[in-house]
C-alpha cells in the first residue's frame, strides 16, 4: 500500500548546526555540579562514558569524581533530651557518596534544531531512537508544527480534526463549561487574568489538565480554565511540566486528580488502554474511522506500541492481516 504523498513540504535552508550537536541527537549526557564546595563548575559527561569504575575529573578545578568514594560535608552528632538531660545517642560523618550522586544527576541530551543541551524530560518519546527521546525538543516541534499548520489544505485540517476525534472517542468528553467557570471563579488557573468580562471560548477556553494525546478525557471535574495565552504556552504539556508544585498541589485539590499523577512524568490514561483491550469497542472505532486507518488509526496505534507496548489491533475480531502488515511497515520506519 503506498504511502500518502504529503501536501506541503517545509524546505530548510541555512540551517545552523553546531559542531557539537553534530551527530549528538540520540547521545544522552549527565550533567551536574562539581562537588568541591569551592567550585561552581558545572560538568558534562557521556553516561556511556561512566564505567562501573569512573573518575571523573573537574576540568575547572581537578577535582576527582570517583567511583566508591565520597564526600564529607560536615560533622555530626544526635542528641536526645529526656527529663532535662540531654546525652549523645550516635554521632558520625555527613557525607555523599560520588556514585549515587552522578547517579540521581540530570540527564539531558541535544536538540537537533535549536542546538540547546536540554532534559530528557523536554523531549517526546521516541522507542526506536537508542535515547528513547525524539531528536527535537517539544518547543522545536510545537514551532515547526505551527509553520506546517498555516500551509495545510482543508483537507489536512479535517484530517487533523479527525486525529482529535479518534482521541476524544477514546479518552471520552463530558464536560459543563458554565460549572468549570464556577470552579475557577472564571479567572485563569496559571496567571490569574480576570475572565469574567470574556465573552467567546476561545478566549477562556477550557484545557485538558492531563492531555488528550496520552488518552485523558475532558470532564468537568478535570476540565482547567486558562486563559488563550496560558492554554497556548501549556499546548498539551504534562502539568509538572507546566505548572509549579504549589500550582499543582492546588490543581489536584480543585480536579480530583491524584497530585503523584499530576506531578509525575507523562503517562497514559489506564482506563483509556482497558477500553482498547475491549474488542466490540476497538471493532466500532475501526468501522467509524476506517476512511482514516493509514493516516489516524494507524499513527495512534503505533505510538501506543512504541511507548507502552500496548497494541489494541491484537483486540480486533474483523482488521484484516494487510492493514497488520502495513502499519507494522510503518511502525518500522
Amino acid at each position: 500500500m503506498a504511502r500518502r504523498k504529503p501536501y506541503s513540504k517545509l524546505v530548510r535552508e541555512n540551517k545552523i548546526i553546531a559542531p557539537h550537536v553534530k551527530g549528538m541527537g540520540d547521545v544522552v549526557f549527565r550533567q551536574f555540579q562539581c562537588l568541591n564546595h569551592c567550585c561552581q563548575n558545572i560538568i558534562i559527561v557521556k553516561e556511556d562514558d561512566i564505567k562501573d569504575d569512573f573518575d571523573i575529573e573537574c576540568p575547572a578545578c581537578g577535582f576527582h569524581h570517583i567511583d566508591g568514594e565520597e564526600t564529607k560535608f560536615f560533622d555530626y552528632r544526635m542528641e536526645v533530651t529526656s527529663e532535662n538531660v540531654t546525652s549523645t545517642v550516635e554521632n558520625g560523618e555527613f557525607t555523599i557518596y560520588h556514585e549515587e550522586y552522578i547517579e540521581s544527576s540530570m540527564r539531558c541530551k541535544y536538540c537537533i534544531i535549536c542546538n540547546a543541551l536540554k532534559t530528557l524530560d523536554e523531549f517526546d518519546n521516541h522507542s526506536s531512537r537508542k535515547s528513547k527521546k525524539q531528536g527535537e525538543c517539544r518547543q522545536c516541534k510545537k514551532i515547526y508544527n505551527s509553520i506546517k499548520n498555516g500551509t495545510r489544505t482543508s483537507d489536512q485540517h479535517r484530517e487533523s480534526g479527525q486525529k482529535r476525534r479518534l482521541l476524544l472517542d477514546i479518552a471520552n468528553m463530558k464536560v459543563n463549561s458554565k460549572e468549570v467557570y464556577k470552579n475557577y471563579d472564571y479567572t485563569c488557573f496559571a496567571c490569574g487574568a480576570d475572565l469574567s468580562e470574556v465573552t467567546t471560548a476561545k478566549e477562556r477556553p477550557l484545557d485538558h489538565t492531563l492531555p488528550v494525546f496520552y488518552l485523558w478525557p475532558l470532564t468537568t471535574k478535570s476540565a482547567t480554565l486558562l486563559c488563550r495565552t496560558c492554554n497556548g504556552q501549556k499546548s498539551g504539556a504534562w502539568p509538572s511540566d507546566f505548572y509549579s508544585i504549589q500550582q499543582l498541589k492546588l490543581l489536584s485539590i480543585k480536579t480530583g486528580i491524584d497530585y503523584t499523577i499530576l506531578s509525575g512524568k507523562p503517562k497514559y490514561n489506564p482506563d483509556a488502554i482497558a477500553k482498547l483491550s475491549n474488542t466490540e469497542f476497538v471493532d466500532a472505532l475501526l468501522v467509524k474511522y476506517t476512511k482514516y486507518m493509514a493516516d489516524t488509526i494507524i499513527p495512534l496505534r503505533n505510538r501506543l506500541i512504541r511507548d507502552i507496548n500496548f497494541d489494541f489491533f491484537e483486540y480486533s475480531n474483523i482488521i484484516s492481516q494487510d492493514w497488520i502488515d502495513y502499519a507494522n511497515k510503518q511502525l518500522k520506519r
